[in-house]
C-alpha cells in the first residue's frame, strides 16, 4: 500500500482510544484544599533519592555551530551532540533561531490556562480521541492520577489537525499555534539530519520518515500543591515518540530525569529548548541512542506552563532497527508499522520504560 493511501486510511479511523476523563486539577486546586485527593497521593515518591548536585546538568549544544560542515567547532560541537543522545538521551538546544516564535506560544499558552473552566471546556476531549483538554494516559478507574491538565493537539500532518479542539480564544492561539508547529517542525529536520551524520547512515535512512512526520503539541499546566511532596504532575516514563522538544513557560522548575537511578533536576537555560530522545529513536538506532525516564514534580506555592512538542515518523512509515545498523548485528528490538505502535501508545499508562521493554526482542 502506497503512504498516501495508508495515511488516508489512518486519517478515516477515529476509534484508537483515548482517555477516561478525571477531574479538573486547576479547579480542584483552587478550592484551598487541605487534604489532597488519594487517587493523586504517590507514598513511594517521597523515598526516592533527588540529586541537588548543581553541576550535574544535562549537556548544552550549540546549533547555530551545526550548521555547515567543516566550519570552525562543527565536528566538536557533533561529538558533544552524539554523547549527549548517547550518554544523557537529553540535551538543551541553544541558538536556535525560533525565540520569537517561542515567546509568542508562551504567551498564548499562559492566556489560554487562565480562561475560565467553562471557556476551556469547549475544547474538552472526547471519547475515543486523544486530543483537547483534558488529562492524557487515564485507562482505568484505579490508576493515579497527575497533578496536571493539559491541552494536547495535532498540528501535523496538516490532514489530521481537527479544529474543533484548537482554542479560539486568546484570538491569536490559532495563528501562533501554527507558526510554533512549523518552527519547531524545522529544528527537528535539523536534529535528524544530525543524528543522521553521528550514526553513520545516510540522512534520507530517517529524514524521510519524518518529512510527512506525526508532531503533537501538548500544553502542560502543573498548579501548586499543599502536598507537592506527595504528588507527580506527570508520572515518570520514557517517551514513546522519536525527538521531543520542550520549553519552560514560566520560572518554575519541575522536569527531572532518571540518571544511574536518581532523579536529576533539569535547569532549563535561558532560550533554550531542552530536547529529549524517545523509544522510536531508540528503536532506530538499535539501542546505540536510549530513551531516557523523565517526570515532572509540582511546587507548594507557584503553577508551572511547560509545552512539549513530540515527532513521530510519517503514518505509514515502519518503525524498527533502521537495517544499515543491523547488517552486521543482530537486532535488538521488533519491527512495527506504525498504526499498530500508534494504538500501543495511546492504550497505556505512562509507566516507566514500559513500551521499550514490550518492543524488545527477548
Amino acid at each position: 500500500m502506497a503512504m498516501e493511501d495508508k495515511t488516508d486510511e489512518i486519517i478515516n479511523r477515529t476509534e484508537y482510544g483515548g482517555s477516561i476523563p478525571v477531574d479538573n486539577v486547576q479547579a480542584l486546586a483552587s478550592k484551598d484544599l487541605k487534604d489532597v485527593p488519594v487517587r493523586y497521593i504517590r507514598q513511594e515518591i517521597q523515598s526516592e533519592e533527588i540529586l541537588a548536585d548543581e553541576s550535574l546538568q544535562i549537556p548544552v549544544i550549540n546549533i547555530s555551530k551545526l550548521t555547515i560542515a567543516g566550519q570552525p567547532g562543527y565536528d566538536d560541537e557533533l561529538v558533544k551532540l552524539h554523547v549527549a543522545c548517547r550518554d544523557w538521551g537529553f540535551f538543551q538546544l541553544i541558538n536556535h533561531g525560533i525565540s520569537e516564535a517561542i515567546d509568542a506560544m508562551k504567551m498564548v499558552t499562559e492566556e489560554f490556562f487562565k480562561l475560565p473552566l467553562e471557556e476551556k471546556m469547549k475544547y474538552a476531549q472526547l471519547p475515543n480521541t486523544i486530543e483537547g483538554y483534558g488529562q492524557a494516559f487515564v485507562v482505568s478507574e484505579e490508576q493515579k492520577l497527575d497533578w496536571g491538565d493539559m491541552l494536547f493537539l495535532l498540528a501535523l500532518p496538516i490532514a489530521l489537525r481537527n479544529l474543533t479542539f484548537w482554542p479560539q480564544n486568546p484570538p491569536s492561539f490559532r495563528e501562533t499555534f501554527d507558526e510554533y508547529s512549523n518552527k519547531l517542525y524545522g529544528v527537528s529536520m535539523k536534529l535528524f539530519k544530525l543524528i543522521c551524520t553521528n550514526l553513520g547512515v545516510e540522512s534520507d535512512a530517517i529524514c524521510k520518515m519524518f518529512e510527512g512526520c506525526t508532531q503533537g503539541i501538548r500544553m502542560n499546566y502543573y498548579p501548586p500543591c499543599p502536598e507537592a511532596r506527595k504528588v507527580l504532575g506527570l508520572a515518570p516514563h520514557s517517551d514513546a515518540t522519536a525527538l521531543t522538544l520542550l520549553v519552560q513557560v514560566n520560572e518554575v522548575q519541575g522536569l527531572q530525569i532518571k540518571k544511574n537511578s536518581k532523579w536529576v533536576p533539569i535547569k532549563p537555560v535561558s532560550q533554550s529548548i531542552i530536547v529529549n530522545i524517545g523509544d522510536v529513536m531508540e528503536i532506530m538506532s538499535n539501542g546505540e541512542y536510549s530513551s531516557i525516564e523523565h517526570r515532572a514534580v509540582v511546587n507548594f506555592e507557584k503553577e508551572r506552563l511547560s509545552i512539549a512538542a513530540f515527532h513521530t515518523p510519517s503514518l505509514g512509515a515502519i518503525i524498527g532497527p533502521l537495517p544499515e545498523l543491523v547488517k552486521d548485528k543482530t537486532p535488538k528490538y521488533k519491527t512495527i508499522d506504525m498504526e499498530d505502535y500508534l494504538k500501543l501508545i495511546i492504550n497505556s499508562k505512562l509507566d516507566g520504560k514500559c513500551l521499550i521493554d514490550h518492543m524488545k526482542i527477548q
